[in-house]
């Protein structure tokens, strides 16, 4: 693994590079990639990635191999010497790799590497009429308690049934008028590397506070024992959705002034890492757990989960 400096205020981008290198299909796909006729390459988001990306994994890695990638985000409005959200600068580059890469087909493999298929589900409570709508996103965003929590239950609460009354009143085409509704999500699909974005960050009066709350997750998740109710009818389960952690952003610091770092798993040994700018060292699961949470800790932000896979041949053996 290699470390990245801190270049003007990079440490949200450097700790993304890092997920991203930890996740190698990205890497493999954006290898397959004809970057011949591509121009403005300075300012093309995809084309910058796949270089450093190529630059991290070589054995001589330039001494600062992210600075033209850092100046390309700063010219599609990723400021330097600006404090960025990390989710929110992971889903930009996520975009631009739809808006700038020339090779569609390849650029929605890689959306298809983080896609998760939903059934928006919407029943009138007064006629029971039903109305349904199919979306996708590229990241889970889940609601965090203020008391002790668990990625399981975080989970359940996003999939669980909600009451829609008074000003959250939905229009009913069937009695042609705003009614109560129940809402829920149902899965369609779930995709190959599943993002779990924990929504630390809370706007109170006027001013935006963090949640140092306990938010436990495990090694490994299973969908299909977790989560069997918000399985869509429609979802195929003829496979085990199990999935792996291979990559955690850490939070520390306040909502206005804060700083990323990274664990991730090695893509060869298996190991954990944590990757803090350009100072990396070996880490235990242990240490992963102590971003759990509590006051004065590096919290998790967000959790980059990968799909198991009998099949593929680096599927992962865990730490002790």
């Amino acid at each position: 693994m290699r470390g990245l400096s801190n270049y003007s205020l990079s440490c949200c981008v450097n700790t993304l590079l890092q997920t991203f290198s930890a996740t190698w299909e990205v890497g493999e796909i954006l290898a397959k990639w004809d970057t011949a006729g591509v121009g403005a390459g300075d300012r093309n988001v995809p084309l910058q990635l796949k270089r450093v990306l190529a630059a991290m994994s070589s054995d001589r890695p330039p001494q600062a191999p992210h600075l033209d990638f850092l100046h390309c985000l700063d010219k599609n409005c990723i400021r330097l010497y600006t404090q960025h959200d990390a989710d929110e600068v992971f889903l930009f580059i996520l975009n631009f790799m739809q808006q700038q890469m020339d090779n569609k087909p390849l650029a929605l493999e890689i959306q298809d590497l983080y896609k998760i298929s939903l059934e928006t589900y919407l029943e009138c409570l007064e006629c029971s009429s039903v109305q349904t709508l199919t979306s996708y996103m590229l990241s889970l965003s889940l609601h965090v308690k203020e008391d002790h929590d668990s990625l399981g239950n975080c989970m359940a609460s996003f999939f669980q049934h909600q009451e829609l009354r008074g000003i959250n009143c939905c229009f009913c085409p069937k009695c042609e008028k705003k009614t109560p509704s129940k809402q829920a999500f149902k899965l369609l699909s779930l995709p190959c590397i599943l993002c779990v974005h924990l929504k630390r960050f809370r706007n109170r009066r006027g001013f935006t506070e963090k949640l140092d709350s306990v938010v436990t997750f495990p090694e490994t998740f299973d969908f299909s024992e977790t989560l069997k109710e918000a399985f869509s009818s429609d979802f195929a389960q003829v496979n085990d959705w199990k999935y792996t952690l291979h990559a955690v952003v850490v939070h520390s610091g306040y909502a206005t002034c804060g700083h990323y770092t990274a664990y991730v798993r090695h893509t060869e040994n298996q190991r954990w890492y944590y990757a803090d700018d350009s100072h990396v060292q070996e880490a235990s699961w242990e240490d992963v757990q102590s971003t759990y949470g509590g006051r004065h800790r590096g919290t998790a932000y967000m959790l980059m989960f990968r799909r198991d896979s009998k099949e593929d041949g680096r599927q992962p053996e865990l730490s002790g």
